[in-house]
């Protein structure tokens, strides 16, 4: 018997909502199988191998002696798995091992085809793409089944992603003509510090003081849900980062090293994402200060303009962090940026993603290590994913 593999795969971003499609077809040309698969978050060449794979599993399972001849679009996977060019990046590394692996010792061959000529198994990696799902129709016998090849768990669109779009705002009511490209921060609080545990005030302009070790807990718990975006689950159409940013203090610093070691990246630090300075107030407790000058405290309290004795008013603080989010999207605009931080940097952020009043800088819970997400396209349209998530805490 012979077998015939018709395998594409796109990604709406490269890297982005990734696809994958594989048809098997007898000899004759009739469709035995259609395979739609959900990739993720992935590069068109990560989507084609996995077309690949998925083709090769289910003309197999018809018949594990038949011969198999392969036609894609991709020039790519067909001179690879044919011996013509050899592999170099990473990721197809491993994917095409598991082809060699699947192929080894059968009678396979390989063509290249026209991307017109592929247009069955490009139509099922679009389907797998609009529907963040997986699909294998048996067309002889019109069964239809939602696993994955290898009898793999179905991958389902949750009610969180159902109204997700991957590059674009998710809101049909938000600005149409966006041109920027996509730049998603991932917003970290440090970790505990003994100032935090002990609830005194620590700004940008006092005492400079590492993670506790609470904090290098808090730390650790961040940074392995960091690693887990762009991956299955819960961030996986979130693209990994590529960047890390952090305010230059210790306890940034610190969080920021736990991240990078776990995503394997290196930290910039930049001068704006420093802590709103307190002046005099800082390492002191809210009730010793108010206690100490109630006139000037209640007068700062809610105000826009009034800072601390020798500290930021909220105005001129705003500038600075505002200055910075801007050298962040110049520097790494259409990257996801993971940006380690403090409270009044990530209220700050907030600030703008909602375009709201001062009054965000007081509205928002910040806790240590929680995890803040905004998807923005330059200044032309933003979107708040999630504020203060500590589930991973």
């Amino acid at each position: 018997m012979k077998l015939i593999i018709e395998a594409d795969g796109g990604s709406r971003g490269n890297p982005g909502v990734a696809g994958s499609g594989a048809v098997v077809l007898d000899e004759a040309g009739n469709v035995l199988v259609e395979i739609a698969r959900y990739v993720g978050t992935a590069t068109n060449n990560v989507a084609e191998y996995t077309a690949l794979i998925a083709g090769l599993q289910a003309a197999i399972a018809l018949d594990a002696g038949a011969s198999i001849h392969v036609r894609m679009d991709s020039k790519l996977v067909i001179e690879q798995m044919g011996g013509g060019w050899k592999i170099k990046h990473p990721d197809m590394i491993s994917l095409g091992a598991k082809v060699q692996e699947l192929v080894r010792g059968r009678e396979v061959t390989w063509q290249w085809i026209p991307r017109e000529q592929n247009s069955r198994a490009d139509a099922l990696a679009n389907k797998a793409m609009d529907e963040l799902a997986d699909s294998t129709v048996h067309v002889g016998s019109g069964e239809s089944a939602s696993a994955n090849a290898g009898d793999q768990p179905a991958m389902t669109k949750s009610a969180a992603l159902t109204e997700f779009n991957a590059t674009l705002p998710s809101s049909v009511r938000a600005p149409g003509n966006v041109t920027e490209p996509l730049t998603t921060f991932i917003l970290v609080r440090h970790g505990r510090t003994a100032l935090t545990e002990a609830h005194k005030i620590s700004g940008g302009d006092g005492d400079d003081p590492e993670l506790s070790e609470a904090g290098r807990g808090d730390a650790r718990a961040v940074a392995e849900l960091i690693a887990t975006f762009g991956k299955p689950g819960r961030f996986e159409l979130l693209a990994a980062p590529t960047a890390i940013v952090a305010s230059p203090m210790q306890r940034t610093r610190q969080t920021a090293g736990f991240i990078a070691e776990a995503v394997g990246l290196e930290v910039e630090t930049l001068e704006n994402l420093r802590e709103i300075g307190f002046g005099d107030w800082d390492g002191h407790t809210n009730e010793e200060v108010s206690a100490s000058d109630p006139e000037t405290w209640n007068a700062w309290r809610g105000s826009w303009t009034i800072a601390p004795p020798n500290g930021e008013s909220l105005e001129v603080f705003d500038k600075r962090l505002q200055e910075g989010r801007e050298k962040v999207l110049r520097q790494h605009g259409g990257k996801t940026v993971v940006v380690v931080a403090h409270v009044m940097p990530i209220r700050g952020f907030l600030r703008w993603g909602f375009s709201a009043t001062e009054a965000s800088y007081w509205r928002s819970q910040v806790a240590p290590c929680s995890v803040t997400i905004i998807r923005a396209w330059g200044d032309q349209a933003a979107e708040v994913v999630a504020v203060n998530l500590t589930e991973h805490l």
